[in-house]
């Protein structure tokens, strides 16, 4: 009998013996599927039909019906569905990784277009120009100077304070002592001011530097006058030989270059590009490494075939192989004597006024390798340093034929000791 009841409450028919309660409510409506996402593709079983209505059954576990989501996925995916199923919150723009890197501006390339500044003092000849570039010299000059020298009686100490700056400034302590003696002998106890102390300082420096301020002669009758250039890397030996290959076509003289630094193709190049510029032919190395002695000598036979005034030689300046740059250098010079003699006529040593003191070290390695017959002095315009003009002037006595104070072809000039002297002090050129 219990059986029969269930079957028949199971098919909607109660019987009211056996079920003494009310009538049972209406059924409710079938309750909303699961709020669980299910994929399209997942097959879920038809509701149960009865006679009442539609019964859901209760979700049975298909763990062969399950999509791959339920595998374990990587962040992204999990993520990329989870956006996917959302759909109601629009997608924040992001901009790309690219966007957000400050790429550093290209700003300085364009500063090389700027090069020499002596333009301005340009426009008052040569002495505007040499006093320009001598301004970071006289700053530390004259700056111990006033300190020193304020309208007071020149007496011992005096003098020793004045000898400190002159030693400080680069002029090496025989020339200081030198100027310092001077001084003592003319102007011990009495009062002086800076403007007095300027002057004389600039007569007793002007005084050292006469004797060595000589030009660079070119003989015609060597036909061609052969200028050996030495000196260390960097100190501008290439770009002498342009100035002065610029300088000697100016004055309607033949010029030739020789490439003599074989070893290095920098150096090779910027005299080959100089030499275009200048309308100067240039004898180069067929190969690098080539023998210096050798082209050397053929850079002779050219010029003298071709009737050239001038034969600007470059050469090496390894000076850190000492041995081996000595011998390059005595090579040179005993091949190129083979077809002339008197050769090389000039040796012309370049010096870079930025070593300081260092320059007459230098000066006396290179006097040990060949025999330097007079001095170029280059960069005076980037230091503070140019003093060491008067201590080469005190030392060796040799002849400084050039100084360079810019980039300019017209930056490197004959040197001249009272415009030196005046421009180093931070005076205004003589009259006459």
């Amino acid at each position: 009998m219990a059986l029969k009841g269930f079957w028949d409450r199971l098919r909607g028919r109660v019987m009211p013996q056996d079920s003494p309660q009310p009538p049972a409510p209406d059924p409710e409506p079938p309750l909303p599927p699961p709020t669980l996402p299910i994929r399209p593709d997942v097959n879920t079983p038809p509701p149960y039909e009865t006679s009442t209505g539609s019964l859901e059954l209760p979700p049975t576990p298909l763990p062969s019906a399950l999509p791959p989501a339920a595998e374990v996925r990587p962040r992204e995916d999990a993520a990329a569905e989870r956006e996917a199923l959302a759909g109601t919150e629009p997608e924040l723009p992001t901009a790309p990784e690219t966007e957000a890197v400050i790429e550093p501006e290209p700003e300085p390339e364009s500063e090389p277009e700027l090069e020499p500044e002596p333009e301005p003092a340009s426009r008052g000849g040569w002495f505007a120009r040499l006093k320009a570039g001598l301004a970071r010299s006289t700053a530390r000059l004259t700056e111990g100077l006033t300190s020193a020298f304020r309208k007071r009686r020149l007496d011992d100490e005096a003098l020793e304070e004045l000898e400190e700056t002159l030693i400080t400034a680069d002029l090496g302590v025989a020339a200081s002592r030198r100027i310092v003696e001077g001084f003592r002998k003319t102007r011990f106890g009495k009062e002086v001011t800076e403007e007095e102390v300027k002057a004389t300082l600039a007569e007793s420096i002007a005084e050292i530097l006469t004797p060595i301020a000589q030009p660079l002669e070119i003989e015609p009758h060597h036909a061609p006058h052969v200028v050996l250039v030495v000196g260390v890397n960097g100190t501008g030996k290439t770009t002498t030989i342009a100035k002065l290959g610029q300088q000697y076509r100016r004055q309607g003289l033949k010029v030739m270059f020789a490439a003599g630094d074989t070893f290095r193709a920098a150096a090779v190049e910027q005299l080959q590009i100089w030499g275009e510029r200048t309308g100067c032919p240039v004898v180069a190395p067929a190969k690098m490494g080539a023998d210096a002695a050798g082209l050397a000598h053929d850079a002779l036979a050219r010029a003298r075939a071709e009737g050239m005034d001038v034969l600007l030689i470059d050469t090496a300046g390894r000076l850190h192989n000492k041995s081996a740059l000595m011998e390059e250098l005595r090579k040179i010079i005993r091949v190129i004597r083979r077809l002339e003699p008197s050769a090389p006529h000039s040796v012309l040593l370049t010096l870079d006024a930025t070593t300081g003191q260092n320059a007459l070290s230098q000066v006396k390695v290179f006097r040990e390798m060949v025999e330097v017959s007079g001095l170029a002095v280059t960069k005076l315009d980037g230091s503070a340093k140019g003093g060491v003009v008067v201590a080469l002037a005190q030392e060796f006595g040799l002849p400084v034929h050039f100084v360079g104070v810019g980039e300019k072809a017209d930056d490197l000039r004959p040197f001249a000791a009272r415009d030196f002297a005046r421009g180093l002090v931070g005076l205004e050129q003589a009259a006459g």
